[in-house]
């Protein structure tokens, strides 16, 4: 009688380890939940909006009615001259807002639930950038339906030297955003958040070609605002919107920028990768 051997079992194939979901992914989910946190808070919205308003029909409303300076472009507006340096304005204001959200984000908590999920922490501040990013650009569109609609500004560049010259102003929003990044991720605490705020924009502002030309500044403000990374900015923006010279300063601009970004993300990992 021949005994009957059941045969080993067959192992059941090992299904294929969860891998995590792709950077990509991470940072359109975050950046996702960073813009419905601003969305979502009618303060938020209507005071992010209302800012750049009032720095417009201010400066050009006030500014407008003084008399030109000996270096001011010939056959342009107040107008036409100051609303590139709101533009740029506007951008690092929304840059402030990102490493503020970042430590908001320290502080109630969500850094600590996200560090507790298989993402890569870096993504949040990638998200926290470009969140900055989209609401820098809802605010350029504001200013620059509000200035041709009601204020009568006519850019004298054309459309292409126009859009052009808006992405500039929301790169350089971006750049300087990452500085403000860094600045949370060590900081922690939004009070010196909002003092260095303030430290550091009026001066860049106000020692820069926003307001007159830089020939028409005293002597050591000239000084300041020649090496002034705004200034750069403000007038490659200016060049394009207007065709007037200064289109050299596009390629300072864009290098100036990239170094800010550059620094700023490095400065920011390693600040957001300390104990909290």
């Amino acid at each position: 009688m021949t005994a009957l051997t059941t045969p080993p079992a067959t192992p059941a194939p090992n299904p294929a380890q969860w891998q995590g979901s792709s950077v990509f992914l991470q940072i359109k989910v975050l950046t996702g939940r960073s813009l419905r946190s601003l969305v979502t808070d009618p303060g938020v919205v209507l005071f992010g909006l209302l800012q750049p308003v009032v720095i417009l029909f201010v400066l050009t409303q006030v500014f407008s009615k003084m008399g030109a300076p000996p270096h001011f472009p010939a056959g342009v507006s107040y107008l036409d001259f100051v609303l590139p340096a709101v533009l740029v304005d506007n951008a690092v204001q929304a840059a402030v807002q990102s490493g503020v959200g970042l430590v908001e984000d320290l502080k109630n908590g969500v850094v600590a639930r996200l560090r507790s999920l298989p993402i890569n922490p870096g993504t949040l501040l990638v998200a926290r950038s470009i969140s900055n990013l989209v609401r820098s650009a809802v605010q350029a569109v504001v200013i620059m339906v509000l200035a041709i609609a009601v204020l009568g500004y006519r850019p004298r560049g054309g459309a292409a030297e126009l859009a052009a010259s808006v992405g500039l102003t929301l790169f350089m929003s971006w750049s300087i955003g990452w500085a403000f990044i860094a600045a949370g991720a060590w900081l922690r605490r939004a009070e010196p958040m909002q003092n260095l705020a303030v430290i550091a924009i009026l001066p860049l502002m106000f020692a820069s070609s926003a307001y007159v030309p830089v020939a028409d500044l005293p002597a050591w403000l000239r000084a300041v605002a020649e090496v002034n990374p705004l200034t750069y900015a403000i007038d490659a923006t200016r060049a394009l919107a207007l065709g007037v010279p200064g289109r050299d300063a596009i390629v300072p601009s864009l290098l100036t920028g990239g170094a800010v970004a550059a620094a700023g993300g490095t400065l920011a990992v390693l600040g957001f990768r300390r104990p909290m």
